[in-house]
């Protein structure tokens, strides 16, 4: 069987998760290869999935859901009742809808969806003073991938038929959700900048922007385009990208999600069937 992975991993914490899922998958027998489709001229060609018999989707969980160009590719994919598995990553706090939103256009596009998972990882804006799973994802987390990947095969192949089961719905609307997109900017209030200085321009910064906001020349995010993802600044090997100190926000936080650092660590990845 021959399953491909598509994962959009700004930071890294999805696309680890993606490794684990697709070393069991190959453990078990499957053809698994996986494609990184975070850049944003990645997305821009045409992704053929006739070769394969089954899809996995991973994403970062963004204001409740899987990143807005993420989404908006989904819309281009023809699912041709092809099989397929989703996982998101998260760093701590509210995960739902992500599923049931993300669910929603996969079956839209004509895809089946057989199962789901959420692992708990480092946030974003740890790269700014957070301190949200600092550790995440670990192996114990690993583990959970390996078991998800396990039974999702299990579904591809039809040993097990069973197809995902109710999730968790809202009531929020597709206008309430983009207007919670937009509280990213109340913390990142400073855009990824150089703030004029010199850098080695080697262009990663551009490379991996998954919107095209970053201009490498420049040293500047596009206001208008910029998702507050901050691959430029995680990826960059210089450390020549600024954002603004998140530390105050951070407490902030803690108090309006009504949860303790404690409460978030004892949070456990998990295997939706």
């Amino acid at each position: 069987m021959k399953i491909l992975t598509l994962y959009y991993s700004a930071t890294g914490n999805t696309e680890k998760i993606a490794d684990v899922i697709t070393k069991k998958l190959r453990e078990l027998g499957a053809d698994a290869e996986r494609k990184d489709i975070t850049p944003y001229n990645t997305r821009q060609n045409e992704i053929d999935l006739s070769p394969y018999d089954a899809v996995i989707f991973g994403f970062p969980v963004y204001s409740w859901r899987a990143p807005r160009e993420a989404r908006e590719w989904l819309y281009t994919l023809d699912g041709r009742n092809m099989k397929c598995s989703m996982f998101f990553t998260y760093g701590g706090f509210i995960i739902h809808p992500a599923h049931y939103s993300t669910q929603q256009i996969l079956e839209k596009q004509g895809f089946t969806v057989v199962s789901s998972a959420e692992f708990l990882a480092r946030h974003t804006f740890n790269l700014g003073g957070w301190k949200a799973m600092e550790d995440r994802p670990n192996g114990s987390d690993c583990e959970v991938a390996e078991e998800y990947a396990e039974r999702t095969y299990r579904r591809f192949t039809g040993e097990d038929n069973g197809i995902l089961q109710d999730l968790e719905k809202t009531e929020y609307t597709e206008e309430f959700l983009d207007e919670i997109e937009k509280f990213r900017f109340k913390i990142l209030t400073q855009l990824p900048t150089r703030e004029g200085a010199e850098c080695s321009l080697c262009g990663i910064c551009e490379e991996s922007c998954p919107s095209g906001a970053m201009d490498a020349e420049t040293g500047e995010a596009d206001p208008e385009k910029c998702t507050a993802c901050l691959a430029c600044v995680s990826k960059c090997p210089e450390d020549a990208l600024k954002i603004n100190d998140m530390k105050g926000s951070w407490e902030y936080k803690l108090n309006i999600e009504n949860i303790s650092v404690d409460e978030m660590n004892k949070k456990k990845s998990r295997i939706y069937l």
